[in-house]
């Protein structure tokens, strides 16, 4: 089976983020963004690539939304209301209670403000929330007969949550926005060790490494101290919901300790709603805010206060946050148009800019001119500062999760195509973990796990728990030893047999003594137990998959074993007829076998030849000494030489053994044993 991921935004690219992950027969939606840099068809993403026929019920499972900032929700009250789309939607309680305001502000800003089309009202909106499915952190939803998801918690923002996806046993993370390091307002993300897969991450900051965080408020709060000692205004565009909450808890905190008396001002509205949200869902936040909460509520803010827009123009220095954080359109973009001629004035950017908004052309070098449109120019004069205050996780964050998760398979979207090709090698060579970084519209196919649950046969478990001896002979040190323990074995087991003189017992018993003694390394015989788990799995309609034994199988078809062995039976010579004329059959039988065996042991050093008095044994080959006059198996009968012992060998086998049978048998064409 696969897993086929569609990437419909977010693909080398910072916005509209939005994929489509097909696992296991199952579709899910993952984010439904819009790109804040675009006005054109390129604003949201092409749903036509999901169904030709728009039947977008019938295809989709469901859609699941990780937070609320308008790059990965932005689309959605479109998709909903005007596309037709009446599946669930999964999201986070916080993410439920924060996105219509988001949504609105967006509404209002584009149409009210900027006159352009409306894409969807606010009925749409508020339409479109309530197919919402609220889920909580760690709960397992089902959302059907075979696809569970659970959510996990991101940082980033309030509410923002990693979504795990299951499907039988192929299992994914898609992460959306996630921060792997806490900061003033917002724990850091946490997530189980599972087996994935498939993990689909954002990679905003791909190749960057971040100061610690220390540093940069230290750094943060100097210049905009600096700003306002000189008589300047410091503007921060900011979202209202998340950066915002942070930098205010930041300054709030400085303000006190350094008794400072400048105003720090919020743009009414949005932020000020926000705020309320974020005393009322306390849980969501850190683990420090959480802590002081019976005591102070980090949220209510002793130095800011709302903002109006007729103090744009007002003396004195003072800091306003004001949005949208990349000054692409509203209240922080005309903000700007104002500030910007002044050099007094502060921009600081505490997060990351899509291209084609003001804030990425500020941060992209130090303009002078900064062209809005074709009969817009704006004089830029002001100092402009970029801080690392991005609630995105860094480079090192994203090879931590990586490494924690150890998915079979990774998929980089949300970032930079130079630097998310720099990620994707890190993570290739470091982590060997196959990854790949597809573009907007492209599809990505990985392979998944498919396993099938099977009960047992208590026949089937015994014969796993069995030993399976493998034995493996290990070449000699003294070759003349060697050589003179068998011919001392051979003439010795001869006679012994026909008289007990003690002189032969006591040569043999010396000849052993030496023979052990090139041993003293190690074990001339190794022996290992590979226990495997061989059967048969046999599904039956109707009933459980179920793991038998071979035998077992038989018994359930009602069948009696059948078993097909090949034979072959050719002259084996033992040297001269002097040496054996006293024996009699019984004792020149023993003899031959036990030579026989030798042989074998020393040419197939890597197999089991066991000796069985009538017959020997190796793998599934049986060698016996023939006594047939006429054997059917049997292709030579004449005799090299007369004062030559020659008797005939059988031997069977198998179908699995021909190859080992055919060396065997070339083993006794090539050596005369009596030689030996």
């Amino acid at each position: 089976m696969a897993i086929d991921c569609l990437v419909l935004g977010a693909g080398q690219e910072v916005g509209k983020s939005c994929v489509v992950v097909t696992i296991n027969g199952k579709r899910i939606m993952f984010d439904c963004g819009m790109h804040l840099g675009y006005v054109d068809h390129r604003r949201y993403p092409d749903f036509s690539r999901i169904s030709a026929s728009h039947d977008y019920n019938n295809v989709l499972s469901c859609i699941i939304i990780t937070h609320f900032h308008l790059d990965h929700i932005g689309a959605l009250p479109y998709f909903t209301e005007v596309c037709g789309y009446n599946g669930p939607i999964y999201m986070t309680y916080p993410t439920m209670a924060l996105a219509p305001i988001t949504l609105e502000d967006y509404r209002k800003v584009m149409v009210d403000r900027r006159g352009e089309a409306e894409q969807f009202t606010n009925d749409h909106i508020m339409e479109c929330l309530k197919k919402v499915v609220p889920v909580d952190l760690k709960q397992t939803i089902q959302v059907d007969e075979d696809l569970q998801i659970r959510a996990y918690y991101a940082g980033h923002v309030l509410g923002a949550a990693m979504f795990y996806a299951k499907v039988g046993d192929a299992a994914m993370v898609y992460t959306g926005d996630y921060n792997m390091t806490p900061d003033r307002h917002l724990g850091a993300a946490q997530i189980d060790r599972m087996q994935l897969d498939l993990l689909i991450t954002e990679s905003t900051y791909a190749t960057t490494i971040r100061d610690s965080k220390y540093a940069r408020e230290r750094e943060f709060l100097k210049a905009v101290h600096n700003c306002l000692a000189s008589g300047g205004k410091v503007l921060i565009p900011t979202f209202a919901l998340g950066r915002a909450q942070e930098l205010c808890v930041l300054l709030d905190d400085y303000w006190e300790r350094m008794n400072l008396k400048f105003p720090i001002y919020v743009s009414a509205g949005l932020t000020v709603q926000a705020n309320m949200y974020y005393k009322m869902l306390i849980s969501w936040t850190s683990q420090k805010v959480k802590e002081t909460y019976t005591t102070r509520n980090a949220f209510d803010f002793k130095n800011v206060q709302k903002f109006d827009r007729s103090m744009i123009d007002a003396p004195g220095p003072c800091v306003l946050f004001a949005t949208p954080g990349m000054i692409s359109s509203g209240f922080s973009l005309e903000v700007f148009k104002r500030w910007a001629p002044s050099k007094l004035n502060l921009i600081t950017l505490p997060g990351y800019c899509v291209a084609g908004t003001v804030g990425h052309k500020l941060m992209s070098g130090k303009p002078t001119k900064i062209d809005l449109d074709k009969v817009t120019q704006i004089d830029v004069q002001c100092q402009v500062h970029q801080l690392a205050f991005s609630p995105h996780t860094d480079s090192k964050g994203i090879m931590d999760l990586v490494k924690f998760l150890s998915p079979k398979h990774v998929i980089l979207v949300h970032g930079e195509k130079p630097k998310m090709a720099v990620l994707k090698e890190r993570i290739h060579s470091e982590l060997g973990i196959p990854c790949h970084d597809p573009a907007n519209n492209e599809t990505v196919s990985i392979s998944s796990t498919l396993s099938v649950k099977a009960e047992a046969s208590s026949m089937f478990i015994q014969s796993c728990s069995t030993p399976n001896f493998k034995f493996l002979k290990r070449n000699l040190i003294d070759p003349d030893l060697k050589d003179l323990s068998y011919k001392a074995e051979r003439t010795s087991n001869m006679l012994i047999r026909e008289c007990s003189n003690p002189h032969f017992k006591h040569l043999k018993r010396n000849l052993d003594a030496k023979f052990d003694s090139s041993l003293s390394c190690g074990p001339a015989l190794q022996v290992s137990d590979d226990r495997v788990n061989e059967g048969i799995l046999v599904m039956e309609n109707g009933k459980k998959t179920k793991a038998l034994h071979q035998d077992e199988l038989l018994l359930l078809l009602g069948q009696q074993e059948h078993e097909v062995r090949f034979a072959h039976c050719r002259p084996i010579y033992f040297g001269s007829l002097d040496e054996i004329h006293v024996m009699d059959s019984l004792s020149r039988k023993s003899l031959w076998l036990s030579q026989l065996s030798f042989k074998l042991s020393t040419e197939l050093s890597d197999r089991n030849v066991q000796n069985l008095g009538e017959y020997l044994q190796v793998e599934s080959i049986t060698l016996s000494i023939c006594s047939k006059e006429n054997c059917p198996y049997r292709t030579i009968d004449r005799i090299k030489n007369e004062s030559t012992a020659m008797v005939f060998c059988c031997c069977s086998w198998l179908v699995a053994d021909e190859i080992l049978a055919w060396k065997i048998i070339s083993i006794l064409e090539k050596h005369d044993l009596g030689s030996t």
